[in-house]
């Protein structure tokens, strides 16, 4: 119950941050830092959606981050979220060499932001993490689980009470946590510090 309420919340938080983000955008379209919270905030939105919807949300998310560069091109904190959407992206593929492209363009910038701010462990991990996304990939979608097994949608929600669904059942929890777990709090971390920063008022309870 608990954990459904802090979703609620969390979406209603992301959904207002957006509709704030693309009225700022309007008053001012080169303002890099609004573009990073509009971004940070589509990538959490994505986490919400079914694949379809989530997939366009992402990509909308770079197309923002990517705006967001070209104002400043050494933005540590938009080079790091949008390696974050690039790997979210490519685990929602199942084409092997279209997600490993994804996964390569996530570590470069990755490395871009590393290169900008040396001192930051969160961005290091992340690099360190992204060289994994091609093997825990593999492992998703040979298992059959895609993206329902990363994104927790019940991927086999039947309950036989056979130990080898159980033991499967695990794994694909595993697997969503060691992919995912970075990349959805990664991103929600930068936009509430973006939005601190603004000294944006937090949502109401």
């Amino acid at each position: 119950m608990d954990d459904m309420q802090g979703d609620i919340e969390r979406l209603m938080f992301f959904e207002h941050a957006r509709k704030t983000a693309e009225a700022t955008y309007i008053k001012n379209p080169l303002d890099a830092d609004n573009l990073l919270r509009w971004g940070g905030a589509l990538l959490e939105l994505s986490q919400f959606q079914n694949s379809a919807a989530s997939k366009q949300m992402i990509l909308d998310c770079i197309s923002k981050l990517e705006e967001a560069l070209l104002i400043d091109p050494k933005m540590h904190s938009a080079l790091w979220c949008i390696g974050n959407a690039h790997t979210s992206y490519g685990f929602m593929i199942p084409d092997e060499i279209v997600a490993n492209d994804h996964f390569q363009k996530a570590s470069h910038y990755f490395e871009q932001a590393l290169d900008e701010q040396p001192e930051k462990d969160l961005y290091r991990k992340s690099l360190e993490l992204a060289s994994k996304a091609p093997e825990l990939h593999k492992a998703a979608h040979s298992q059959g689980s895609g993206p329902q097994a990363l994104g927790g949608l019940g991927g086999s929600s039947s309950s036989g009470g056979s130990s080898s669904k159980t033991v499967k059942k695990k794994k694909n929890s595993d697997l969503k946590y060691d992919v995912l777990g970075w990349v959805i709090l990664a991103a929600g971390i930068a936009t509430w510090i973006s939005f601190a920063k603004s000294q944006m008022p937090p949502p109401r309870q």
